[in-house]
């Protein structure tokens, strides 16, 4: 009989990175990651909430402190690794901001605060993490965009920008690291419970409107979207690479919720 480590879902003997995984899908991934068998190590800004994350996995999980938004903390935290013979095999990328205000609303302090977290942050990553899944002889990588990156609504223009933005960094990496064995994809999630939309779910009419807007008819958990993304780390997903992987409950597949038919 097979063990699990047979499995092409299983990650074990893999080490994996998650940058972003103190709170919401990062942790939620890192938690995920840890129980499919890869020894993880949670990064953050919250040094002290990642290493809570790291605590409650156990085992090998062990977290760092990183800032996205500093390029010499990110290649502090990858040089770091690389002394310890981490030999990375798999990157998750979450950090995202937002802030909610139509274009003329919003200050050019505002603009840079967001791009340099969600889409200067991943090519951060990228820039210093790329180099050590060559080393370690290929890998994953998964970054976080969102339905954002198709679709839109007022107040969404710097944050759709940069999820739209962070499809194409996917694409551009996965077409230049393919010879190491390096593959590259984004993850693009719809409506999820996490910190950043705790603003929304706050307010009941427009919980109620992204909620109507799935075909599923309800918000996904953290941990419906770390399913999908420890996919695409797994072997199981060794033909995919340059793609992008809607967990939204259907939101971009429908062109509205009107049904001439009626309820069957």
């Amino acid at each position: 009989m097979n063990s699990a480590a047979d499995s092409p879902f299983s990650l074990r003997g893999r080490d994996l990175l998650v940058i972003g995984g103190a709170s919401g899908i990062g942790a939620a991934t890192a938690r995920l990651a840890a129980r499919s068998g890869a020894r993880v190590i949670v990064a953050d800004r919250d040094e002290e909430a990642a290493q809570q994350v790291a605590s409650e996995i156990g085992g090998s999980a062990s977290a760092r402190a990183v800032d996205v938004t500093c390029d010499a903390s990110v290649a502090g935290l990858f040089a770091g690794l690389e002394a310890e013979d981490f030999g990375l095999r798999g990157l998750v990328v979450t950090p995202g901001i937002n802030v909610r205000k139509p274009i003329v609303e919003t200050s050019a302090q505002e603009f840079d605060k967001v791009v340099k977290v969600n889409f200067r942050g991943a090519f951060l990553a990228l820039r210093h993490g790329g180099p050590a899944l060559r080393r370690a002889g290929g890998g994953s990588v998964v970054l976080l965009s969102s339905i954002r990156s198709v679709v839109i609504e007022p107040g969404q223009g710097v944050y759709a920008g940069t999820k739209a933005a962070l499809v194409q960094l996917a694409r551009t990496a996965a077409s230049e690291w393919a010879d190491a064995g390096v593959r590259v994809n984004a993850l693009a999630p719809g409506v999820v419970e996490t910190p950043l939309t705790a603003p929304i779910e706050s307010r009941p009419d427009w919980k109620q409107a992204y909620t109507a807007k799935t075909l599923l008819g309800r918000w996904a958990s953290a941990d419906e979207i770390a399913a999908p993304a420890v996919f695409l780390l797994s072997p199981a997903a060794s033909y995919i690479t340059g793609s992008v992987l809607f967990a939204d409950g259907g939101w971009t597949a429908a062109d509205g919720r009107f049904d001439p038919f009626g309820s069957s």
